[in-house]
C-alpha cells in the first residue's frame, strides 16, 4: 500500500469496485430522474431515482419476485422478467408523474439482449423517454421468451396483461 503524507485513499465503494463517482456524476449532471437497473443472479431490480443534497429519492421500484403476484411462473432472473420488471417500474413511475429519465446500469456491461437493455425496453413500452440508441434495443422473440420456451410467450403476455391494468 502506498504511503506518505500526500496519499489521498479512494472512496470506499471506488475501493470496492462498486461506484464509477465520474458516470455518477455525469447522470447527476443531466438533471433528470435517473432509471437505475441492477441485476443479481436471480432477480432484476429497476428504481427511478431524484437526487436531493439530503440523498437520494426512490419515487418508484419493482423486484422481479414481485411477478410471481401477477401469476409469472418463469425464473425472475431472464430476460423476459427483466422486461416486465422494468415496465412495471415505469407504470408506477408514471403514477408518480415521471416522463423522462436517464439510463444508470451501473458496472454492468450493456450487451445487445442481455437483461439490461430488456428492463430499458420495457421502461420505453411504458411510455418513459430515455435517450438511447435503436440498435441496442433486444428483439421481439428474446422479449418474448421464445428462445427459453414456446409456452413462455403465452405466459408473458398474460403477465403483461395484469401489469396495464396497474397504475
Amino acid at each position: 500500500m502506498t504511503r506518505g503524507p500526500r496519499y489521498r485513499v479512494p472512496f470506499r465503494r471506488r475501493r470496492e469496485g462498486k461506484t464509477d463517482y465520474r458516470r455518477r456524476l455525469s447522470l447527476l449532471k443531466a438533471g433528470r430522474p435517473r432509471a437505475v437497473v441492477r441485476k443479481t443472479l436471480s432477480n432484476t431490480i429497476v428504481q427511478f431515482i431524484l437526487f436531493s443534497e439530503e440523498g437520494d429519492q426512490v419515487v418508484a421500484s419493482a423486484f422481479s419476485k414481485e411477478l410471481e403476484g401477477f401469476s409469472w411462473e418463469g425464473s425472475t432472473g431472464n430476460v423476459p422478467a427483466a422486461y416486465l420488471t422494468g415496465y412495471l417500474a415505469a407504470k408506477r413511475a408514471r403514477a408518480v408523474s415521471v416522463e423522462e429519465a436517464v439510463l444508470d446500469i451501473g458496472l454492468h456491461p450493456p450487451s445487445k439482449g442481455g437483461r439490461v437493455l430488456g428492463a430499458l425496453r420495457g421502461i420505453l413500452d411504458a411510455g418513459i423517454r430515455v435517450p438511447h440508441d435503436e440498435d441496442i434495443l433486444s428483439e421481439d422473440s428474446r422479449i418474448r421468451g421464445t428462445h427459453i420456451s414456446e409456452g413462455m410467450a403465452g405466459q408473458f403476455e398474460t403477465v403483461k396483461a395484469k401489469l396495464e391494468a396497474v397504475s
